[in-house]
């Protein structure tokens, strides 16, 4: 497996743990970073002996989303994202067949929020903030986001979140959907580190088999290919190239 200093993955017993680990740069995702995470992924789901999957964050915030210096760099490159390690990530992650359970503090941005949507159990910070704003940025909503997380809180509440930037913090994605319970901070990891083992050790295939049943894999992956094709007209626009350096001239550095 491709090791990335900033994605750290430990096997425990039947739970494979994942954890987001750029702290400084608020665990914002890079290239290597996809590639460390969709290959945990496959791994979690070519391994029988793996059960469940736990994805956590070091540091205050789960994760701020994509790294905007690698945004730039593949504008600039001409690849198209759909061929690129953030869409492998995507689809690891829509066809993941085993329970993913999420600890999330802080804020999730963009795809911090939108790999939530695939999660079967999420427990959240009660100060945490998931933002999805895809808007600002001059493009438009990945990870079959624009598929689920209408399904998920209603129709006219996502587009707030994708087009005006709304946020919602955490005792509010408790109430519509988009987790579990909300905690403090210091006792989110626990919480859900204790659900991922519980699950474990049940009956696993009964387990994947429930999850298939409750997911259409094939409309999401579809939703994600579609996005994916748009994603990339998006970010070789002028609008997207304009969002990204003044993003950047804001905090003097990418991401």
């Amino acid at each position: 497996m491709s090791e990335s200093k900033h994605v750290r993955v430990e096997r425990i017993a039947g739970l494979l743990a994942i954890t987001l680990a750029r702290p400084e740069k608020k665990n914002a995702v890079s290239a290597r970073m996809y590639q460390a995470l969709a290959q945990a992924l496959e791994l979690a789901n070519a391994e029988p002996s793996i059960h469940v999957v736990l994805l956590d964050a070091d540091g205050d915030d789960f994760c701020a989303g994509n790294d905007i210096a690698d945004f730039v760099a593949l504008a600039r490159s001409g690849q198209q994202i759909e061929h690129s390690e953030v869409f492998r990530f995507l689809r690891a992650l829509a066809g993941l067949a085993k329970p993913l359970v999420a600890a999330v503090r802080g804020r999730a941005v963009g795809i911090g929020t939108t790999m939530l949507l695939h999660c079967d159990l999420v427990y959240i910070a009660t100060s945490a903030i998931l933002s999805t704003p895809f808007v600002d940025l001059g493009l438009v909503p990945e990870a079959a986001s624009s598929l689920l997380l209408p399904a998920r809180i209603g129709q006219v509440r996502a587009f707030a979140m994708f087009a005006l930037g709304e946020t919602i913090e955490g005792q509010a994605a408790v109430a519509c959907g988009l987790a579990n319970a909300t905690l403090p901070a210091d006792e989110v990891t626990p919480r859900a580190r204790a659900a991922a083992i519980t699950l474990a050790d049940k009956p696993a295939l009964a387990l994947q088999a429930t999850k298939k049943l409750m997911r259409e894999q094939g409309r999401v992956l579809a939703a994600i290919e579609s996005e994916g094709r748009e994603f990339s007209v998006r970010l070789a626009s002028a609008e997207a190239q304009a969002a990204f350096m003044a993003f950047i001239g804001r905090r003097g550095s990418p991401a």
